[in-house]
């Protein structure tokens, strides 16, 4: 199950900072509630002001539309509904959600797994105003901390986290042993992306920058034991651009998956 959390959605007040976030975070607590009720293990949020942004798409593989984010080319304004949003200030919001729901979350048994901000983006620069604190390692693992509980994680996005590296090929592994490790990680968007911090195009599974039978390997290192799904995926041509795309990404973690198993 999913709850959006941001000015635009159901729960604007939350991110907004407003007097009336205690009636909304109220709200999340009985979702929580519903949730474990209806036997549902976790729940994925989303603690943002901009979504998902993108700078536009390129052509791929076989004639693909691909997501593409470029800072520099990024649109500075119109700020958000929140006006400029420092990091401080996102700390406080976040943390005062956090303080008040994880307790509930682990009352009734339901992991909270947060997606980080994508893309992330420079601070204090940000994005429309906003600082995306939760678009890079040190964001996440300062998030991870505030409110101790195991119910209280990430939605690791493997392609997210990767934008925020400098060299994701590298660098990706240590980041999934070190959430992993700390069973932090509820369940994980497994997608791939040919760039780094700032520059970046999503990809086929099979033709980023990251080596994906080897991040299996590190999962299955760390004993990871929820779900692995794809996430974004190229646009190709017919008249289902995604999800023959999407059909494609399970057949290659499927494929992936079995020889992880073979390999031991």
């Amino acid at each position: 199950a999913h709850i959006g959390i941001a000015p635009r959605d159901e729960f604007p007040n939350i991110m907004l900072g407003t007097r009336d976030r205690d009636a909304e975070i109220d709200r999340v607590c009985e979702i929580i509630e519903a949730t474990a009720a209806a036997g549902i293990p976790a729940l994925k949020y989303y603690l943002s002001y901009l979504g998902i942004v993108s700078t536009g798409r390129v052509e791929g593989r076989g004639g693909s539309s691909n997501r593409s984010f470029v800072y520099e080319e990024a649109e500075q304004t119109p700020l958000t509904a929140a006006g400029r949003v420092d990091s401080e200030t996102m700390w406080e919001r976040i943390t005062y959600f956090l303080e008040r729901v994880i307790p509930v979350a682990e009352q009734y048994k339901v992991r909270m797994a947060c997606h980080p901000h994508d893309p992330p983006v420079p601070s204090p620069q940000g994005l429309r105003g906003v600082d995306r604190v939760m678009g890079s390692v040190d964001g996440l693992k300062r998030f991870i901390d505030i409110a101790p509980s195991p119910y209280h994680g990430l939605n690791f996005c493997q392609g997210t986290v990767c934008e925020s590296l400098e060299k994701p090929g590298e660098e990706i592994f240590d980041v999934i042993r070190y959430f992993g490790e700390r069973n932090k990680i509820f369940n994980v968007h497994f997608r791939n992306i040919r760039g780094g911090f700032c520059n970046f195009v999503e990809t086929f599974p099979d033709e980023g920058d990251v080596d994906f039978l080897e991040a299996l390997r590190v999962y299955q290192e760390v004993s990871y034991p929820y779900m692995l799904m794809p996430d974004h995926v190229p646009q190709i041509s017919g008249p289902e651009p995604g999800l023959v795309a999407f059909g494609y990404a399970i057949g290659y973690q499927r494929g992936l998956l079995q020889a992880v198993g073979a390999l031991g």
